[in-house]
């Protein structure tokens, strides 16, 4: 019995001497880490001019490793703006590939934005073929245009009324960037039917005018009879693009 109480108590020993220095190294470690936040804090105060490259760095850093990609915008000048054909699904490439010949552009680019416009409906609960079809009819898909009122881009997005919107992907001038003007222009469509509450031809006039619509010379039904040309093509159906 002697012999078990000092084995016991031979091993409540050890035990508290091995929780003293975990205490202790933990104790420690949470000091050192306290210290070289307050040095990184104090060389940010003193240097300012270095924040601003670490931002950059540490924001790069988690795009990386795919961080918070839903909510931190990818840096524009680090993905691919252009696919081949094959490589998308047999659906998309039909679309790509009508819509490049219908409006003369390069099928490459045409198909990224086809892409783009999928993975876009799955966060804005927006069909595919509608988000395409109103950048056939406000821009034609031709990135660089840019309306009497200011509207810029492929979405026809007014800038200077959404100008907040692309301050995450680097400024107003981002407007010009396809796939930025692409993914701001859905964003502002998918507000623009829920403040119609729901509607789609509301949300749609809505989103060529603001609250001052009241007719649209067609426009609704040009981009509805387009979205239908697409759900078309991409059932296979031969649709000529004349």
């Amino acid at each position: 019995m002697f012999k078990i109480w000092a084995l016991n108590s031979t091993l409540r020993a050890r035990c508290g001497q091995t929780l003293a220095k975990v205490f202790t190294f933990t104790h420690r470690g949470l000091a050192i880490v306290g210290a070289v936040v307050a040095a990184l804090l104090l060389l940010v105060w003193l240097q300012p001019q270095w924040l601003h490259p670490a931002e950059q760095r540490l924001a790069d850093w988690l795009r990386e490793r795919s961080v918070l990609t839903t909510l931190w915008p990818q840096n524009t000048a680090e993905r691919v703006v252009a696919v081949h054909l094959q490589d998308l699904p047999p659906q998309q490439a039909l679309v790509a590939n009508w819509l490049a010949r219908k409006y003369r552009v390069a099928p490459e680019p045409l198909a990224a934005l086809v892409a783009e416009a999928h993975e876009l409906s799955k966060t804005s609960k927006l069909p595919a073929h509608l988000i395409l079809a109103v950048m056939a009819t406000e821009s034609r898909f031709h990135p660089y245009v840019q309306s009497q009122a200011g509207a810029q881009g492929l979405m026809q997005v007014m800038t200077g009324i959404h100008a907040q919107r692309y301050e995450a992907y680097g400024g107003r001038l981002a407007a010009f960037d396809p796939i930025t003007n692409l993914r701001v222009g859905v964003a502002v469509l998918a507000e623009a039917i829920k403040l119609r509450g729901g509607s789609l031809e509301d949300g749609l006039l809505f989103y060529l005018g603001g609250y001052a619509m009241t007719e649209d010379n067609g426009y609704v039904t040009k981009v509805l009879a387009e979205q239908a040309r697409l759900d078309a093509v991409a059932a296979g159906q031969r649709i000529a693009w004349e």
